[in-house]
């Protein structure tokens, strides 16, 4: 059999033909930048034929850097005992949540380091606490790796532990550590033991089946190969055909600056290539999200062009990526004009993509953001009053502890 040329495949693609691993992988080795990006368009355009771009208003908090898995990918982390580890108090919290909801947001992305001494209860009585002070807000909380963290914690199993999250208040799950879904690549990047391919998918598996919705993610530019990418977008499909929890893909590339692994960033081609064959991979995922906060806002607005039909987040507050060195911010101003200087009408909506309305700030007058703000000033060690409520397990937390 004869191997299928780029045009044979395009053709397959402008038909509505599902793509092989190997006609994807022929797609990205041989397709001109150009070709791919009008196919995927295409695809965009037969999915979302209004013309519309969303977008949602959130804030995107990391609860706590202190981490245990210590991913050499990763400048954000601080391991146990650190000066530079912090865990953000309940008060402060409700801070972030009362300057969320006077932007017009109404969620928290909410995910954090795995922290040994934050138990389960801690996290049961922040959602709750949450819910009981605001009702309406939603908590699209927790990544995989951290409900398998607090399931190893706890000694409970995952479903156990997404029923117990439910029941205190979670609405929905992050994408994130997803990273590649290889195991291979895992290894080397030193994510392995938080979560293998098979256990993030099995959290995203058990939390469809009882109604959660999900994003998942995809962050390539490190050591795996092309034909690993692939392989990551093949097992979302998979499980996608299997449940339809996701609502959404989300890729970015890796940033180098301030980690352990170092290297060079993937280009805005490179970029612009692998979102454009998500949305032809991923022929049963609705929505595939730009990566402005990676790429700048002008890369995000291209993205438009090659399969994106969503702008992410406002975000508000955004610490992990800046701890690699990216510090793109647009508010909902700059990312209604990059929407609609690119030819689309932008809607607000929700995490379940539901529309919500038109702009915020074609409504009333709404404070420029030209920063993302931060969890803490940097000479904020300050312990939460709370946390003397719940057992710690390392020599530092039962320290730190004892002198609050």
């Amino acid at each position: 059999m004869n191997p299928q040329t780029v045009d044979e495949i395009a053709r397959k693609v402008g038909d509505g033909g599902r793509l092989s691993r190997t006609e994807a992988l022929t797609l990205y080795e041989q397709a001109p930048t150009h070709l791919l990006g009008c196919l995927a368009d295409e695809a965009c355009a037969r999915r979302h034929p209004s013309g519309i771009v969303t977008y949602i208003i959130d804030r995107n908090v990391n609860y706590t850097n202190v981490c245990v898995a210590k991913c050499n990918f990763c400048a954000f982390y601080r391991p146990v005992g650190s000066p530079e580890g912090y865990v953000l108090g309940f008060d402060e919290l409700f801070t972030k949540i009362d300057e969320t909801i006077a932007v017009g947001g109404e969620q928290l992305l909410l995910q954090g380091g795995h922290n040994p001494d934050l138990p389960l209860e801690w996290y049961e009585d922040l959602f709750r606490a949450v819910k009981t002070r605001y009702p309406s807000f939603r908590l699209h909380a927790l990544s995989p790796p951290e409900i398998i963290h607090l399931s190893r914690l706890s000694q409970l199993d995952v479903p156990s532990i997404i029923e117990r999250l439910t029941d205190a208040g979670l609405d929905s799950i992050p994408g994130g550590g997803a990273e590649i879904l290889v195991d291979r690549v895992r290894r080397e990047l030193n994510c392995y033991s938080k979560a293998s391919a098979s256990e993030w998918l099995g959290v995203m598996r058990d939390a469809h089946r009882v109604g959660l919705r999900t994003t998942v993610t995809m962050m390539f530019g490190t050591v795996e190969s092309l034909d690993e990418r692939i392989e990551h977008l093949m097992r979302v499909r998979d499980l996608q055909d299997e449940t339809g929890g996701f609502t959404a893909f989300i890729t970015w590339s890796f940033q180098p600056s301030n980690t352990e692994r170092g290297g060079m960033e993937a280009t805005g081609v490179d970029y612009l290539r692998t979102l454009a064959l998500a949305r032809l991979v991923l022929d049963n995922v609705d929505n595939i999200q730009a990566s402005w906060v990676t790429q700048g806002g002008k890369v995000g607005q291209l993205s438009l062009s090659y399969g994106a039909n969503d702008m992410g987040s406002v975000m508000i507050e955004e610490n992990v990526v800046r701890a690699a060195g990216a510090a793109f911010c647009m508010d909902e101003l700059e990312i209604v004009r990059n929407i609609e200087n690119a030819g689309f009408i932008p809607k607000r909506r929700n995490m379940h993509y539901k529309v919500l309305g038109d702009p915020i700030v074609q409504q009333r007058e709404v404070p420029r953001m030209t920063t993302l703000a931060q969890a803490r000033a940097a000479n904020d060690h300050s312990v939460p009053e709370e946390l003397v409520r719940y057992r710690a397990r390392t020599p530092s937390g039962k320290r730190q502890r004892v002198q609050h």
